[in-house]
């Protein structure tokens, strides 16, 4: 049997034979153009370029321009500027040079151990028809790049001195901003930070708190003296400081002697039986008064006033506060003495608090500023060591340029070497271009087979279908057409056609894939000239021959029926009254003459708006009749690129049978029609392959639908005759 791709190459090259043939005649004729050419005397200049470092190396950066001098490209050791100074010096136009240059790089993907074993070599070469300026050129190209390099890397020297010339100073700058607030925040904040380091701080936190406990023990001491002399002097200290104040005043002593005079010449009258209103008792009482007026306002100079203490408001309180004698003045001084002391060391306390308070906050803020200094002090490292490495890449930099060099050197000078020995001869060339040319012409026919996108083989679709797990129902094949009126089929109307096997076989699949409930089956392709009418017709011959009732449904209402192919005539009125000509079930639909059981319901069509009648009430009443008379309905659709009649007419139907074609159907279409009848779940039966390759058992004859025109004729002529 032949192999699919075989079948696909000789359906291509029918198709585009002459194409291929175009292409292979192309091939040889520039072949014989190219032997047929003059011959004329090449030479070719070998030399090798190597790379080099400096004899000397002082400088990192010396050695690492170097190193990037060995990264030079091809298409910079072949820029304009190599080859136009190559040009100036043997005077030559570039134009002639250029197209004559083969450069080989070395290899940049080899270990470190075989770069060691392998020399890394530059091949450089030159062809021409003279020998002498073959070398000339040769020499000139390879000292051009070696100036280059050497360019290279001094321009690549005086770009790092720059950059660094063009950054210091900001680098310095920054150095010093951080140095100088570093400088500033030590100022500020350094004392402390020593301080808490060094314990001072913590030190004068205990100090202040020892300072505390002392200042209250004298305070507890002060309070019980002073409480000690109030209790011997019933007075508190704002009183005795009153009294004191009182009783020191000579002018209140005085008065109080007066005083006390007055009321006893008053007190001895009275006993003489003087009344009150007696002159000398009056004039006795007004000196009381005036006395005691006097005395009051003594008393409010001494005690009282704006600025001094709580005025008395009595008399009798100035008298009787004022009468301490030296022993209880001392005592009230003293305890006046101690309340002054107490209120020092309270004033001291509070100050001695604030303070201790001051120090604690101080202390907990002591290592935020330990961190802000560390940060600071990074910083001026950080700057410090980039401004340094400037200083030092730039002192590099310049130590380098006394050792920048170019990073190639001639490892092996020009040597010419004779190439007309290695010319083919005319006939061999001819024949290469001849070999070549077959291999051009057949791949242009393959190439241009594959990209039709129709599947060439059956082999092909049974990939498809099992790519997407579509039931493969049957292999139907291609029938004779001889003796056959213009617009009949190939129907299988003879029991004894060795054809009729095939349907058989698909129609069993059918059933053993439906069931006992299939009856209603719709028939369509992706696109026409699949043979989807044929395989209709004779599934439902195969049917009728199987004792089955039988009912064949043409609704492709966009064609003329094809009825004739059973010996069926057509109602030719039918396309006038479409739909009364489906009202009418007994009228429209035909029994085959010569085959028992199988009837057909012929098409009216070409008619307009075929999707209207096609959803029409007739349809549908026809359709639920024709499910209840017959065993099996075939329902023949337009193919699915055409129209959606097919999916109109589909909800009538069990499922659907799509016909397929090698060299007909397209891989996308079919694909595409698979996937939305899977993804809408309409029922997809499975598929069959018409018109295929094979070999039937009666005549034992073998029928290609591939080959050519005149070989399918005669084929399919003696396969009719047998």
């Amino acid at each position: 049997m032949t192999p699919p791709i075989v079948k696909r190459y000789l359906i291509a090259f029918d198709k585009y034979k002459w194409i291929g043939l175009a292409s292979f005649g192309l091939v040889v004729a520039g072949s014989m153009a190219v032997a047929l050419q003059p011959q004329q005397s090449k030479y070719v200049a070998n030399g090798a370029l190597t790379y080099n470092r400096p004899t000397v190396s002082f400088s990192a950066t010396g050695t690492e321009i170097n190193l990037q001098g060995q990264e030079l490209s091809r298409d910079i050791l072949l820029s304009d500027q190599v080859i136009d100074a190559a040009a100036a010096k043997v005077n030559i136009p570039p134009i002639k040079i250029r197209p004559n240059i083969q450069l080989k790089m070395p290899e940049k993907d080899l270990k470190a151990s075989d770069r060691q074993l392998t020399p890394m070599l530059i091949e450089v070469q030159y062809k021409d028809t003279d020998i002498q300026r073959s070398q000339d050129i040769l020499q000139a190209l390879m000292v051009s790049m070696i100036q280059l390099s050497a360019e290279i890397n001094t321009r690549r020297l005086k770009a790092v001195i720059s950059k660094v010339n063009e950054r210091l100073p900001q680098a310095k700058k920054e150095l010093q901003v951080a140095e100088q607030k570093l400088e500033v925040y030590d100022r500020k904040e350094r004392p402390a930070i020593l301080a808490a380091e060094n314990g001072s701080l913590l030190n004068a936190v205990t100090n202040s708190q020892i300072q505390q406990r002392q200042v209250q023990l004298i305070v507890s001491g002060i309070d019980a003296q002073i409480r000690s002399i109030q209790e011997k002097l019933g007075l508190n200290v704002n009183q005795a400081y009153v009294s004191s104040a009182l009783s020191a005043d000579p002018i209140i002593a005085n008065l109080r002697a007066q005083l006390y005079q007055t009321e006893s010449q008053i007190e001895v009258f009275k006993k003489q039986g003087l009344r009150f209103e007696h002159p000398t008792m009056v004039q006795l009482q007004r000196q009381k008064e005036g006395y005691e007026n006097l005395l009051r306002q003594r008393g409010a100079e001494v005690v009282g006033g704006e600025d001094g203490t709580a005025p008395l408001p009595a008399v009798v309180a100035i008298r009787s506060r004022s009468n301490l004698d030296p022993a209880r003045q001392q005592l009230a001084n003293q305890m006046v003495s101690l309340q002054t002391q107490r209120e020092t060391l309270q004033q001291q306390f509070l100050d001695l608090t604030q303070e201790e308070a001051q120090l604690r906050k101080e202390y907990s803020l002591i290592p935020n500023k330990q961190l802000e200094r560390s940060r600071l002090e990074q910083e001026v490292a950080l700057k410090k060591a980039v401004y340094d490495q400037m200083q030092v890449k730039l002192t590099d930099a310049r130590t380098a340029e006394a050792e920048t060099v170019s990073s190639l050197g001639i490892a092996r000078p020009p040597v010419v070497m004779d190439a007309n020995k290695d010319r083919l001869s005319p006939p061999i060339t001819v024949g290469i271009g001849s070999l070549l040319g077959l291999l051009v012409g057949s791949g242009v026919i393959f190439l241009l087979g594959s990209l039709e996108g129709i599947f060439k083989t059956k082999e092909d679709i049974r990939d498809s279908l099992k790519q997407r797990e579509v039931p493969l129902l049957g292999e139907l094949p291609l029938m004779p057409v001889d003796g056959l009126a213009l617009g009949e089929l190939p129907v299988v109307l003879s029991p004894e056609s060795f054809y009729l096997e095939s349907y058989e076989k698909f129609r069993s699949n059918l059933r053993r894939i439906g069931g006992r409930k299939l009856k209603v089956v719709l028939m369509t392709s992706t696109s026409s000239a699949e043979g989807k009418t044929v395989s209709a017709y004779n599934l439902g011959i195969a049917s009728a021959r199987a004792g089955k009732r039988t009912l064949i449904v043409e609704a492709d209402l966009r064609s003329p029926s094809h009825c004739s192919s059973l010996r069926v005539t057509s109602d030719t009125a039918a396309t006038l009254e479409p739909l009364q000509y489906y009202a009418n079930l007994s009228e429209c639909i035909r029994l085959v003459p010569d085959i028992e059981n199988l009837y057909i319901l012929p098409s009216p069509g070409p008619v307009r708006q075929s999707a209207a009648i096609l959803e029409s009430s007739e349809i549908r009443r026809l359709m639920e009749d024709v499910r209840e008379r017959f065993d099996f309905v075939i329902i023949d659709t337009p193919p699915l690129s055409l129209s959606n009649d097919a999916l109109l007419i589909q909800p009538y139907t069990d499922g659907i049978v799509l016909v397929t074609r090698p060299n007909y159907t397209q891989e996308n279409m079919l694909a595409e029609t698979i996937d939305q009848l899977v993804e809408f779940d309409l029922e997809l039966l499975g598929v069959v392959i018409n018109g295929t390759d094979i070999t039937t058992t009666l005549a034992h004859s073998y029928i290609d639908p591939n080959s050519p025109p005149e070989q399918l004729q005669a084929q399919v002529t003696n396969g009719a005759r047998r």
